[in-house]
């Protein structure tokens, strides 16, 4: 079966949130503190689904000065899809075609889930067996459930939880 949720890590991801980061343009740059790649496409050698994450990161009181910009460039607001203090965008489609996949999140500077994305990405970047175990793990679980989405998601939740736990206890941002 051809895996397709899934893929082994490209090196073209860095790439691929510079070009994303250089769409969105110097004016949302200078509105944020600063701008994030997160998730697994952030992780050397990590199996991810193809989907850049990024956390533009903000003074609380800048967000709706930052809907707006990103408004100018086709984004739209989603809301915060149950998730407080991360707040989701997606971009109209004709624009979205025209650039890598991405997820863009607005996250204030103490924002809970900003933390948790960080904590998450730099501990994996330090630790290569978790990455070598959860991109397994990964790979095996969309086999196993035929690219089912959220079977995938459950099925890896109890590990993710685990690197998480040690993550956010390892962790000591850098600003």
């Amino acid at each position: 079966m051809a895996v397709t949720l899934v893929q082994k890590y490209n090196p073209e991801w860095p790439r691929c949130f510079e070009e994303i980061k250089a769409f969105m343009g110097n004016e949302i740059v200078r509105a944020c503190i600063r701008i994030e790649h997160v998730g697994s496409t952030s992780i050397p050698g990590m199996t991810a689904k193809p989907i850049i994450d990024i956390d533009l990161v903000i003074e609380p009181q800048d967000f709706e000065t930052i809907k707006q910009l990103l408004a100018k460039r086709g984004y739209f607001h989603q809301g915060d899809l149950g998730i407080k203090d991360r707040d989701a965008f997606d971009l109209d489609p004709e624009v979205k075609a025209s650039l890598p996949s991405h997820h863009p999140y607005v996250c204030p500077k103490d924002s809970e889930e900003l933390k948790r994305h960080l904590a998450f990405r730099d501990f994996l970047r330090h630790n290569k067996d978790y990455v070598r175990r959860l991109s397994a793990l990964k790979w095996d679980l969309a086999e196993e459930f035929d690219n089912d989405r959220q079977a995938y998601i459950e099925r890896k939740a109890a590990f993710c939880s685990e690197i998480n736990e040690q993550a956010l206890k390892a962790y000591h941002p850098s600003q």
